[in-house]
């Protein structure tokens, strides 16, 4: 947890060096994580709806493969939307979601590591090569974010997010103990609390506690909240529920 107050209007954006840098730290913690896991943890349901351990590292190792390979990134996109018309969902990622677990449900949990541990490195290397052309073409990731880059927000900064956030959720659902640092998961925090409080433009001193977080303060401070940095986006993602300020949701 950082000792100084942060002025919220002082975070720098994650450029797309620094979202690198994050996103190779980030894989490796999940990497980790992952071979931390026992034969009973597989079948664990996790807070993603329908979802075990098993599928939810389907899911992250379908999102590291089409960062791999801009083939299979294509080939996710247009089944996913094929999927999310045919099903009438809201955002085409839920088609996307869905099409990624069940490509590869009939992996053991054994090739889904030796699966996961050969992709990470091609991911992050497709991440840091995504065709400079193609990164200022907005995307449209729904309410309440809206349009936007697919350089500069998906593959700097959303994609390590959801690999984040996954590993916390498989924490949870298996009783693990995350790693966390201020300087990794703390400025991934950082990053998450400027996105947030610019969306909604609030006025606050918002007071995040653990090794991930910090105090934060925008505008004149007047609304106040205190709460672990890690349960506050928990909340925040639709993983847990909350009042008054937690109510204003910032989708991973």
């Amino acid at each position: 947890m950082r000792d100084s107050v942060i002025s919220v209007e002082g975070i720098a954006p994650i450029t797309h060096k620094e979202g690198m840098a994050l996103a190779e730290t980030e894989y490796r913690r999940y990497t980790d994580m992952l071979a931390q896991l026992r034969p009973e943890h597989w079948s664990e349901q996790t807070v993603n709806t329908d979802w075990n351990v098993k599928q939810l590292t389907q899911h992250v190792l379908g999102f590291a493969e089409s960062n791999a390979s801009f083939r299979v990134f294509a080939k996710a996109m247009r089944a996913g939307k094929k999927r999310a018309a045919l099903k009438g969902y809201d955002h085409f990622i839920h088609g996307v979601n869905e099409v990624q677990v069940e490509e590869r449900e009939p992996l053991t949990t054994e090739e889904l590591l030796a699966q996961w541990k050969k992709t990470w490195p091609k991911a992050l290397r497709g991440r840091r090569r995504f065709p400079p052309f193609m990164r200022p073409i907005p995307l449209d990731f729904g309410p309440v974010i809206g349009k936007k880059p697919m350089g500069s927000y998906l593959m700097d900064v959303v994609f390590t997010r959801d690999t984040w956030m996954h590993r916390i959720d498989t924490c949870r659902a298996v009783g693990l103990q995350p790693v966390l640092t201020p300087e990794h998961d703390g400025r991934l925090i950082e990053d998450m609390v400027a996105e947030w409080t610019k969306l909604y433009d609030l006025s606050i001193t918002l007071n995040l506690e653990g090794l991930a977080g910090g105090t934060y303060v925008r505008g004149t401070g007047e609304e106040k909240l205190t709460i672990d940095a890690v349960e506050w986006i928990w909340i925040l993602s639709g993983r847990g529920t909350g009042i008054g300020l937690l109510e204003k949701a910032l989708p991973l």
